[in-house]
This record gives structure tokens, C-alpha cells and sequence, in this order.
């Protein structure tokens, strides 16, 4: 999605640790101010978009929240991307062709890749994606084994760690004819850093 005008909810508290994270504000729950699916429901129908990305922490540590908020912003018109990390059931999720489900795979350079839950995988649907955020060469030839080992039903997505540097990773998955999409983090290049944007 990306390029969309798209409001962020994102949600406090995540028990990985990854090496590279980069909302470490998001990590402890006490960190995050409390707010009822109504609130903002009807915080969202203010805004001026249609598009959601519902983020963390990982949304799915309060499974039932989340999948009641997104019931409601999906009763309500909005799309909606939902990230997770991939260490927690997915299948708690409203199934709904206006949801994408985008699921990390976590690799070496996380430090988190025994949390990865690749059983989700039967879960996802093909509106859904599967992300890697790469470190190194040693993640992309990871995540190249963990595609070749595992079907993935939907669209796959490359990222390198910090959203920017994609030259290298660009020419291997060239090199490599690898049918995936390969990102950068664009709020990065717009806003940098900044946090609210």
C-alpha cells in the first residue's frame, strides 16, 4: 500500500527483541496510552483517509482487541494492512478481502528467528504478504531457503533493515529472479525519523 495516504494505529507492547527494531517506544505496554475500540473507531472516521495500517509492538499480543477493532473498522468502509511480526496466531483474524494480513518472517539478523509461527502461513490468503526485513546476506540466502521450503500463498516483500539502503538487495534479487517486491520504508524518506508521522 504503499504511497497512500494512511492512518497509523499503532499498539503498545512486543515480546521480541529484534536486534535492529526501530520503535523501541512501542515495546512495553505501559508505554502506550489506553483507548476502547470505540475511541478509536470514531477517531478514525475523523480522518481523511480510508486506508489503515494497524502496527506495533505486535498488534496480535492483544489478539481479541485487535480482532475486534478491525471487525469494526472494516464494518466501517476503511482497508486495512495489519503487521505483525509472525510469533502469533494470525487466524484469529475477520477474513475479508479489505484486510492484508503482513506477516514478517524474522531472520539471523533479528536474533528472533526461533520465534517465527510458519504454520501461519496456512492462514494467509493471496491479499496477504509475507515481509523480510534483511539485515545482511546471510538473511537474504535465509529467507531465500525459507521461500524455497515453505508455500507461501501470497506476495512476498524485501526490505533492508533502516528502509533506505536497497541497492544491493535489489541487484541480488535480480540476480537470483526472485519473484518478490522490493521496498524501502518511504515515511524514511519523507519524515526520517519522526515519530506521529
Amino acid at each position: 500500500m504503499i504511497g497512500l495516504p494512511t492512518l497509523f494505529i499503532r499498539t503498545a507492547g512486543c515480546d521480541l527483541r529484534c536486534r535492529w527494531c526501530d520503535t523501541p517506544y512501542a515495546l512495553l505496554r505501559e508505554q502506550g496510552t489506553e483507548w476502547t475500540v470505540e475511541s478509536i473507531v470514531d477517531e478514525a472516521k475523523k480522518r481523511r483517509v480510508r486506508d489503515i495500517c494497524i502496527t506495533g509492538g505486535d498488534p496480535l499480543m492483544q489478539s481479541g482487541e485487535t480482532a475486534d477493532l478491525a471487525s469494526r473498522l472494516l464494518d466501517e468502509g476503511f482497508r486495512i494492512v495489519l503487521e505483525t511480526s509472525g510469533a502469533y496466531d494470525v487466524s484469529c483474524l475477520p477474513s475479508s478481502d479489505r484486510l492484508t494480513v503482513s506477516m514478517d518472517i524474522k531472520l539471523p539478523g533479528s536474533g528472533m528467528e526461533d520465534r517465527n509461527m510458519l504454520s501461519n502461513l496456512r492462514s494467509l490468503g493471496k491479499q496477504d504478504q509475507v515481509k523480510f526485513i534483511i539485515a545482511d546476506r546471510k538473511d537474504y540466502e535465509y529467507a531465500r531457503k525459507i521461500m524455497a521450503e515453505n508455500s507461501i500463498p501470497c506476495e512476498i516483500i524485501m526490505t533492508p533493515v533502516g528502509g533506505k539502503e536497497m541497492g544491493w538487495l535489489a541487484e541480488a534479487v535480480l540476480e537470483d529472479g526472485l519473484e518478490v517486491r522490493v521496498l524501502p520504508q518511504l515515511h524514511k524518506y519523507i519524515w526520517g525519523d519522526e515519530r506521529g508521522r
